[in-house]
């Protein structure tokens, strides 16, 4: 839209070829009206919107915009912990700029983004990274909102469950039939009943509820994996057809492997399969050899677990350590920035 203004007025999808099975990647706000959202089959997509355009991801292009909004980032802290492409947390409590004032900072990098890059970006201004991811999505798009330190209690209590770190459409459910349809109504629950029911999750759903968020912003950001897959049209019938596309998959991973200069952190291998009816299974072993003998008999144990035609498969390699088989001020409270461009794929592998 930024290139090409012809398009800012019709609803726009980033993503892969209906034909191909493609998936939305991202989208505008204009295509989010006809109920379009990102990992959305191509093809859904255009039944709901016939007249949608969909363009390829330019990759290159958005890892550009990426690099030069993270270098306006750096000129107002070295505590910037990106999340993806196109969204970071900024620490800002030992910045000395415009008077220390956390809103005043974020409301200046968004116009210097929008200056310099030619695009819009959302921003949240809380004092924790929770509540801070929570404020940049509430005035999108190109919006700013601040959470104080004394408002925090409400603001959460009121969110819907969904919006937790880490409670996805299975755990929401499991809430609301427990009666927990907010924040405020998970509070009623002790921190030993949630551990009754979620595990080890309860805890942290405890704390976040409340609006609890110790972590710091960290400007070291590991890899744990290097990955690459592939949808396929048609589906690979068998197991030989899936021995045979190996060596394709083999190749572009070493690939990544070696752009990342991961070679000597590998632990573990991986295969993903996703078979015709849509299960998936991943299966691994440690190692540290990526090689094709060792992904033939990853995919001959994953591939008898469904004994169907496969649409997806993947192979990766899990990282660890080489020696081896987780503002402000407007106030006294330190604050975080939250920032999320508007409509920015993710990067295949990242992470968020």
């Amino acid at each position: 839209m930024r290139d090409d203004p012809s398009l800012r007025d019709l609803p726009v999808a980033v993503g892969g070829r209906a034909d191909q099975r493609g998936v939305v990647a991202t989208c505008n706000y204009e295509a989010r009206r006809y109920g379009i959202h990102s990992a959305m089959a191509t093809a859904q997509a255009q039944k709901l919107c016939p007249h949608l355009v969909v363009l390829p991801p330019a990759m290159e292009k958005y890892r550009i915009a990426s690099r030069q909004i993270l270098a306006i980032y750096s000129d107002y802290t070295d505590l910037v912990e990106p999340l993806s492409l196109d969204e970071a947390y900024l620490d800002v409590s030992g910045s000395p700029h415009c008077k220390g004032s956390a809103t005043l900072i974020a409301q200046e990098i968004r116009a210097r983004i929008f200056s310099t890059v030619g695009i819009t970006a959302s921003a949240g201004v809380a004092p924790n990274k929770f509540v801070a991811k929570i404020a940049s999505d509430w005035n999108k798009p190109d919006g700013l909102f601040l959470v104080r330190p004394g408002e925090v209690d409400a603001f959460v209590a009121a969110l819907p469950v969904k919006k937790l770190f880490g409670v996805g459409k299975v755990t929401a459910a499991k809430l609301n039939q427990l009666g927990a349809d907010t924040c405020g109504d998970l509070r009623a629950w002790s921190a030993h009943d949630l551990q009754h029911h979620f595990g080890s999750f309860g805890a942290r759903l405890h704390a976040l509820c409340r609006g609890i968020d110790a972590r710091g912003v960290s400007n070291v950001r590991e890899r744990k994996s290097v990955s690459v897959e592939e949808t396929y049209t048609p589906d690979v019938p068998d197991l030989q057809a899936c021995r045979a596309l190996l060596p394709q998959l083999h190749a572009s991973l070493q690939a990544r492997i070696g752009r990342c200069g991961a070679q000597k952190h590998v632990t573990k291998l991986f295969v993903k399969l996703r078979f015709a009816n849509f299960t998936q299974t991943t299966v691994a072993c440690v190692g540290r050899v990526p090689s094709v003998a060792q992904f033939e008999k990853l995919i001959d144990t994953g591939f008898a677990r469904g004994n169907l035609p496969v649409r997806l498969m993947g192979v990766g390699v899990r990282l660890g350590d080489a020696g081896s088989a987780e503002q402000m001020s407007l106030f006294d409270d330190g604050l975080s920035i939250s920032y999320g461009l508007e409509n920015a794929p993710d990067e295949a592998d990242s992470s968020v």
